[in-house]
């Protein structure tokens, strides 16, 4: 009956929408008297807080490793990954970088151009960069042998 039911909600509202295990598990539920579909409360620290402190721990102690941060606040260290993936952080060689850039981010960013472009003036080096892309400065060196 269960399998019934699961294909006709999938017919109605598309296919995939329900398993006949999902269903199987809400008609126990309503059997026993639960009419909820809300989930029920869960005990522990609430989401929220937890990505609170780790965001306040990255602003006052950047960088720091995501290792620190889970012993810090004794949680696990995929729980920290995966709130500073939700926060706008990513992993770039073992350090979070946030996907946007802040407004002292952007001046430093300026100001390093234009020292750079006065050094390219005096003594042209741009000719032996490679760029990969726009984070990302790579020297070329040629070696021969």
């Amino acid at each position: 009956m269960q399998a019934k039911v699961a294909e006709i909600v999938n017919d109605v509202y598309g296919a995939d929408t329900v398993t006949a295990n999902y269903v199987q598990f809400r008609f126990r539920r309503f059997r026993s008297g639960i009419f909820d579909v809300k989930d029920a409360p869960r005990v522990g620290r609430p989401v929220v807080e937890n990505v609170d402190k780790i965001t306040e721990i990255i602003e006052v102690d950047w960088p720091v490793s995501s290792r620190s941060i889970a012993q810090k606040l004794k949680i696990d260290h995929k729980t920290v990954l995966s709130h500073l993936r939700k926060v706008g952080f990513k992993k770039k060689l073992h350090v979070g970088v946030p996907y946007q850039l802040t407004p002292k981010n952007m001046m430093n960013r300026i100001s390093i151009c234009e020292a750079l472009a006065k050094r390219n003036e005096i003594n042209p080096f741009l000719k032996r960069i490679v760029t990969g892309d726009e984070k990302w400065v790579t020297y070329y060196n040629i070696v021969q042998k």
